[in-house]
């Protein structure tokens, strides 16, 4: 990835730029999510999948398999929160691309049943776009493959808008 950037002449790649430049190809949200978790490593450890992203939007997925399983045969509670962090992460980080950034200073899960099988983090995040610090609570849904929630990641992240 970072041999592509660099033929590009992309210094500091912007995610919404990446995204763009990847997503309209076959696998291209494969090779951005790659991308992603090169940039965060410990988001690598689920191997999610960005299928969706826009301002203020992002949808990812997780599957199911034994590395983020826990000991009930399910998906493991901190696997569920890694998924809903990197939800809101997106959906805030593509939003203040190029306009300022984003650190999440809290980070809460309500679980509400056990979670088997592909997960879909869904984020619509509404965002501030006056220029300043600002905090923003913003919620990631994440559904089973039947389309149940299994759990809601809300986070609040600090954003400091330049422009």
């Amino acid at each position: 990835m970072e041999a592509v950037l660099r033929r590009l002449n992309v210094q500091r790649p912007s995610i919404a730029a990446v995204w763009h430049m990847l997503s309209r190809f076959p696998g291209g949200n494969v090779l951005f999510s790659k991308f992603i978790g090169r940039m965060a490593p410990y988001t690598a450890t689920i191997d999610c999948r960005v299928e969706a992203l826009d301002f203020g939007h992002a949808i990812v997925t997780l599957r199911d398999r034994p590395a983020v399983r826990n000991h009930l045969s399910s998906l493991h509670a901190i696997a569920l929160m890694n998924l809903g962090e990197v939800a809101t992460g997106l959906a805030v980080l593509y939003a203040v691309d190029g306009r300022g950034r984003g650190i999440v200073s809290s980070l809460k899960m309500d679980y509400e049943k056990k979670a088997r099988g592909t997960i879909t983090a869904t984020c619509d995040a509404v965002l501030p776009n006056t220029p300043g610090k600002h905090d923003a609570t913003v919620e990631a849904v994440l559904r089973n493959e039947e389309g149940h929630v299994v759990a809601r990641a809300t986070a609040i992240w600090a954003i400091q808008l330049e422009r």
